[in-house]
């Protein structure tokens, strides 16, 4: 990979984790899980990199390789996770969003100084709302499935593949539109799926709390 990608790296995320110490815990956990992310970027792309010749096309390896690799990576931490630490349904949501939303940024900066000569405001506007959803929300529904399956001895193994195969599709799906002449359209794939999500969230979230804590945070 080119060391520019690594400068870019080094310098988003070393500021990220000297903030660390700083942070209290909740959020200190939000940022870590930012950092794991783009981290696991890294290592899909290096991986990425050393599978791409047995395909050879671009855009046969990003439908159908890529969104294999890119997905167990990211469901591996969750995984950790939810086994070694806490299974909290609410803490895991925060957690599986948080790491997809390090890995499009990171992918992001990847492709920006990859291609610095094809960038505008369009491309940025379109990988903002596209790639960075579309990672975070498949990495979201990768964590809730697993806290749902993973105590649940007889369902874990077909429940985590069924959730991996969902989370695949889906980022296939968004992949293949995205290298199609529609391709500015394909922003609406993760906003049609974010919408629901961010409002089931919010209202769990003041459903949660008391009513003085709802007018608050309103």
């Amino acid at each position: 990979m080119d060391n520019l990608v690594y400068a870019v790296f080094i310098c988003l995320m070393v500021p990220m984790l000297m903030s660390l110490s700083l942070l209290h815990r909740k959020s200190r956990l939000v940022m870590g899980f930012v950092l794991i992310g783009s981290t696991v970027c890294l290592v899909a792309s290096e991986l990425n990199g050393v599978l791409y010749p047995f395909v050879g096309d671009m855009v046969s390896f990003c439908t159908t390789i890529s969104p294999i690799t890119e997905e167990i990576l990211k469901a591996l931490p969750i995984l950790y996770y939810t086994f070694v630490i806490s299974d909290n349904r609410a803490t895991l949501v925060q957690i599986s969003f948080a790491l997809g939303l390090g890995f499009a940024i990171m992918e992001n900066m990847t492709v920006l100084v990859q291609n610095l000569s094809d960038i505008n405001i369009i491309w940025a506007l379109n990988r903002g709302f596209g790639a960075g959803l579309m990672h975070s929300i498949c990495t979201v529904v990768v964590g809730l499935g697993i806290a749902s399956v993973h105590k649940k001895k007889k369902l874990f193994v077909s429940g985590t593949i069924a959730l991996l195969t969902m989370a695949i599709t889906y980022h296939a799906t968004y992949n293949t539109v995205v290298m199609s002449k529609y391709r500015y359209f394909a922003v609406i794939i993760p906003l049609l799926a974010y919408i629901p999500i961010n409002h089931a969230a919010r209202k769990r979230r003041k459903g949660s709390l008391p009513m003085k804590d709802v007018h608050r945070e309103s």
